[in-house]
């Protein structure tokens, strides 16, 4: 029975989020639109809240990718997460200083915990160093791995989407030797990452040259973003 239920529930939130593939979620909102978004929430705005919970099931994602990589019920997973994604919605103050991202996190992998531990309610006590699934290297990963892991799955994510932003405005809005000098100045593309000297030699120029242009060229960045 409680199978059951378990199942038309996560239909449901299926059914409600429009959850399709991971690679149909929305993209994360920006710091501007969330602090907006549960400004209006707060108010009773249900848009405000649907689009809380639609922008951060990427989230949901990555969780389910990062620790249960090997499970043969990720879709699953991603569904029971999304239920603590909602809660995160649901109970998240932004006046508490702690980041949404990092926040909500905790509460899909406290969700999914939940989830492992019903599957062991017949069990007099749950172990937190039982096996509970393996990682991408094929280890052991256990109650406590999870629990006391020093999360940056915001940090992960938001590095992600900041990058890919400045390599497009790089390659965008910068003139030739702009683009040139940061990319050498700070590695852009896996490269090494060189000083205004190395990169003056390289390019035969002053190194005061080199410190003026890079200087131009991240006002122009900052200006962009």
């Amino acid at each position: 029975m409680f199978s059951l239920l378990l199942s038309l529930l996560l239909n449901a939130v299926h059914f409600l989020l429009g959850i399709g593939t991971p690679q149909s979620f929305p993209p994360p909102l920006s710091a501007a639109e969330e602090e907006a978004a549960f400004l209006a929430k707060r108010e009773g705005d249900d848009t405000a809240r649907e689009k809380l919970i639609l922008h951060n099931l990427r989230l949901v994602s990555h969780v389910v990718r990062k620790y249960y990589s090997t499970a043969k019920n990720q879709e699953d997973l991603v569904s029971i997460g999304s239920i603590g994604l909602v809660k995160a919605v649901d109970s998240f103050n932004p006046e508490n200083g702690t980041r949404f991202a990092t926040y909500a996190a905790k509460c899909i992998q406290n969700e999914i915990l939940m989830h492992f531990r019903s599957q062991k309610k017949l069990s007099a006590e749950v172990s937190i160093n039982e096996t509970i699934d393996v990682d991408r290297d094929g280890n052991p990963l256990t109650y406590i791995d999870v629990i006391a892991t020093e999360d940056n799955i915001e940090e992960e994510v938001d590095l992600k989407v900041k990058s890919a932003m400045v390599r497009r405005l790089v390659n965008s809005v910068l003139e030739e030797r702009e683009r040139q000098i940061i990319i050498l100045r700070y590695g852009l593309g896996g490269g090494k990452p060189y000083t205004q000297r190395e990169v003056a030699q390289m390019l035969g120029i002053s190194r005061s040259y080199v410190s003026r242009i890079e200087k131009g060229a991240l006002e122009t960045l900052r200006e962009h973003c």
